[in-house]
């Protein structure tokens, strides 16, 4: 072991030194560890340490058999007579009580034995220790994982237990995994935009709620499918994007209510505008975490004023429009809904329009002479709508309808002057 390694205290090994199994496996019986006998250099048959032996002070095997026979023969200690030989050899005798030598030619060699095996026995105790504590650390975090399916992404941690790592100490070398940043990849796009890492717990959580406002509002379960580890692939994008539950409960209802379940008009206004979605695209379209969620209600709403406006008669779309024009229509709407014009706004605007616009632009034309201008549809919507431009429009409506009362009141008889006034209430 290490820390037997390197001791010094001990002299070489006699060359003339032979080790005996025997003689080291009794040794071992008696409660002496193998390390420490290796550290000695074996013992011999005589019952030396090979550091401690000499063939010129020690006994012999031959010299230790011949004690151990004359004391059998003589009916005495074998211990004793072997004592007694070597003090005669070498002038004492350290014995542990079982006929192996422990020590040199002083007792402070037992005592550095005793401290050396109790260092191993301290040694072992804190290794295993620290093998329970890691190994408890090491479950408790892969049965929190485990609760979600993902134990595997534990299981390599497996050879970090034998360190005795903390479960803290475990969770930061397992967010260093390739596998672990795989499974939750939208945390290092969150840290690049600026936002917080979520929590396992967190990121786990989120993707719960997404799945249950999908199935709540009857999506495909192709958009929350499972993959390795538990990925949805398509919940990153909302993760990393920071988007809440409501959030997307919100995207679903507007395309939903206001799209899929909209007026004609609406669903071919937004096809013309945005050519690249198709019905099956539609939900995809406003789940898109990389517009902001007021940019695709105001392009909603876009749609929706300009199928307001096709349903009065006004800004059709046919094949025959370019798309140019198609264009100009979308930035139209864009424009509108800037002003804060809802789709139900549309509507209701539009439908008053469509009740005055055609006789102001008839008027517009027959009094162009008096300096009046053209009275237009942008004029009108400036005037409903409340946009830049309101209170001239309002103005050239007014003296349209002033102009248009004198008129009639100027000339004769009663049903004449009855028919101004009828139809200048009427504009």
């Amino acid at each position: 072991m290490a820390e037997l390694a390197g001791i010094g205290q001990y002299k070489t090994v006699d060359p003339k030194f032979v080790r005996s199994a025997k003689a080291e496996a009794d040794a071992i019986k008696s409660g002496i560890s193998k390390e420490y006998i290796e550290s000695r250099g074996g013992v011999n048959a005589s019952g030396y340490y090979g550091d401690s032996w000499s063939a010129e002070k020690n006994l012999t095997p031959e010299e230790y058999d011949a004690a151990v026979q004359s004391a059998i023969k003589a009916g005495t200690s074998t211990g004793a007579a072997v004592n007694a030989a070597t003090n005669k050899k070498q002038g004492i005798s350290v014995s542990n009580g079982s006929g192996i030598v422990t020590g040199q030619t002083s007792g402070s060699s037992t005592a550095d034995a005793a401290a050396k095996l109790k260092a191993e026995q301290e040694a072992k105790a804190a290794a295993e220790k620290k093998l329970r504590e890691g190994q408890s650390a090491y479950d408790l975090l892969f049965s929190e994982f485990d609760r979600y399916g993902m134990g595997a992404l534990v299981e390599p941690l497996k050879q970090f237990i034998t360190e005795g790592l903390s479960r803290d100490e475990l969770t930061l070398r397992l967010r260093q995994t390739d596998t672990y940043q795989k499974r939750f990849a939208a945390n290092a796009q969150r840290i690049k935009s600026g936002l917080r890492a979520l929590s396992e717990a967190e990121y786990v959580g989120l993707e719960d709620q997404y799945q249950n406002v999908m199935r709540n509002y009857g999506l495909p379960a192709s958009y929350y499918t499972k993959g390795d580890m538990g990925v949805q692939q398509g919940f990153e994008k909302f993760i990393s994007g920071d988007v809440s539950a409501a959030e997307l409960e919100d995207r679903i209802q507007t395309a939903q209510n206001r799209v899929i379940n909209a007026a004609p008009e609406v669903s071919k206004a937004l096809r013309e505008f945005y050519p690249d979605i198709t019905n099956g695209d539609i939900l995809a379209y406003a789940l898109d975490p990389s517009q902001a969620l007021t940019n695709i209600k105001r392009k909603v709403t876009a749609a929706e004023i300009q199928g307001a406006a096709a349903g009065q008669g006004f800004n059709k779309i046919t094949p025959e429009t370019t798309q140019e024009q198609i264009r100009a229509l979308e930035q139209r709407a864009n424009y509108l809904a800037g002003y804060g014009v809802t789709g139900e706004a549309a509507r209701q605007g539009y439908q008053t329009i469509g009740s005055f616009l055609p006789r102001a632009s008839q008027l517009g034309d027959i009094y162009a002479k008096q300096g009046e201008g053209p009275f237009t549809q942008t004029t009108a919507e400036q005037e409903v709508f409340g946009t830049a431009g309101a209170t001239e429009a309002q103005r050239k409506r007014r003296r349209l309808a002033e102009l248009e009362t004198a008129q009639f009141s100027g000339t004769t008889g009663a049903a004449q002057g009855a028919l101004g006034r009828e139809r200048a209430g009427q504009f």
